[in-house]
C-alpha cells in the first residue's frame, strides 16, 4: 500500500498525542505535597513551554522572574525546573546548597557528543566526576600548566595582530568574531593536542563548527519517556554521523600521543616541550592510584569539554 509523504508526518503526530493521552496521569499525592515556587499558569502536557515561545528565552524568564520572584517553577514538558535570578538566591543555590544541586540534566546531545556525559561538566556526581575535577584543578588548570602554555598564547595573539594588520588598508570590513574565534580556537587546539598534523588540525575545527550547526532544540528531551521520539529525531541522526567524524579525528590524535607516550617521547610533545593536555591525562593515567578507571573515551570527553 502507497502510503503519501504528507501522511507520514501526520500519522506520527496523531501517534504522539494519542501516547499523550493515554499516559496522561492526574498528580499524585506526594507530587501535590511537594513546596515548589511560584509558578505561571501551566497547559496540559507541555506546562510552561508557551510562556518561552515568541522572544529570546532570557528575556522571557525575566519577565516572568518579574511577575512570579526570583525563584520560580516551570514545568517544561515532564522536566520540572527552578529558575533562579537574584544573586542571593543563586549564592543559596551554587555555594550554600552545591551539592544538592551538582548533577545537571543531560540532554540528548551531550550524551552523544560527549561519550555518555562522562565529562566534567556533565558527569553525574560521585566518585568519578571528584577524580576528574581533581585532575582538571590539580593538573589541566594549574597555575604552572597555564604559564606553560604561555609561550602559544604569545604565539598566536602576534599572529591575530597580524592578520588584523595586513587587513586595515583594505576596503572590506574585517570580521573581528571570526579573528577571535580563531585565535581563541587555534589556542586551545595547540595546548591540548601539541605536535598534531596540520589536517587532523584543521579537520578538528571543521567538524567543531558543523557539530554546533548539528545541534538545535529537541523535542524529545522535553517528553523523555516517550522514547519513540528519540527514534524519530533528526538532531539524533545528524548528531550521531557528526560524532563519527569527530571521534575518527581524536582517536587518531590519542593513538598518536599514546605511542609517543609509550617511547617516552610525552614529556617533549608539546610544542615547546611542555607536556599538552593529552599528555597530562596520560601520565595521571599511566601512573596509577585512581579510583576510578580513565578510558580513552573519557579522555577524549575531557578533550572536547574544553
Amino acid at each position: 500500500m502507497d502510503l503519501s509523504s504528507n501522511s507520514i508526518p501526520l500519522s506520527l503526530f496523531l501517534a504522539f498525542v494519542l501516547a499523550l493521552l493515554m499516559q496522561w496521569k492526574r498528580p499524585n499525592a506526594a507530587a501535590q505535597k511537594q513546596k515548589l515556587p511560584p509558578s505561571p499558569w501551566k497547559l496540559p502536557f507541555i506546562g510552561n513551554l508557551h510562556h518561552l515561545v515568541g522572544s529570546l528565552p532570557h528575556h522571557a524568564l525575566r519577565k516572568l522572574a518579574q511577575k512570579h520572584g526570583p525563584l520560580m517553577h516551570l514545568q517544561l514538558g515532564e522536566l520540572s525546573a527552578i529558575v533562579v535570578s537574584s544573586p542571593r538566591m543563586a549564592e543559596e543555590v551554587m555555594k550554600t546548597h552545591d551539592l544538592a544541586f551538582a548533577d545537571r540534566a543531560v540532554s540528548q546531545a551531550t550524551r552523544i557528543v560527549v561519550y555518555g556525559a562522562s565529562d566534567i561538566a556533565f558527569a553525574p556526581y560521585g566518585d568519578y566526576w571528584r577524580q576528574m575535577h581533581k585532575i582538571c584543578t590539580q593538573e589541566l588548570l594549574s597555575a604552572r600548566t597555564v604559564q606553560s602554555f604561555s609561550p602559544i598564547r604569545q604565539a598566536e595573539a602576534s599572529r591575530l595582530v597580524s592578520s588584523i594588520q595586513a587587513l586595515a588598508g583594505g576596503k572590506e570590513p574585517i570580521n573581528i568574531a571570526e579573528k577571535l574565534y580563531m585565535y581563541s580556537s587555534s589556542m586551545i587546539r595547540r595546548s591540548a593536542f601539541g605536535k598534531v598534523s596540520r589536517d587532523d588540525q584543521n579537520a578538528f575545527v571543521l567538524i567543531i563548527k558543523d557539530g554546533v550547526a548539528a545541534k538545535g532544540m529537541e523535542i524529545a528531551d522535553l517528553f523523555p519517556s516517550y522514547k519513540f521520539l528519540h527514534f524519530f529525531s533528526v538532531v539524533k541522526i545528524k548528531l550521531e554521523k557528526w560524532m563519527q567524524k569527530q571521534d575518527k579525528v581524536l582517536s587518531n590524535i590519542l593513538r598518536q600521543h599514546i605511542r609517543d607516550f609509550a617511547t617516552k617521547k610525552s614529556s617533549t610533545g608539546g610544542e615547546f616541550g611542555q607536556e599538552d593536555l593529552i599528555d597530562v591525562l596520560l601520565r595521571v593515567r599511566e601512573s596509577g592510584g585512581l579510583q576510578c578507571q580513565m578510558t580513552d573515551d573519557n579522555i577524549k570527553a575531557v578533550i572536547v569539554s574544553f
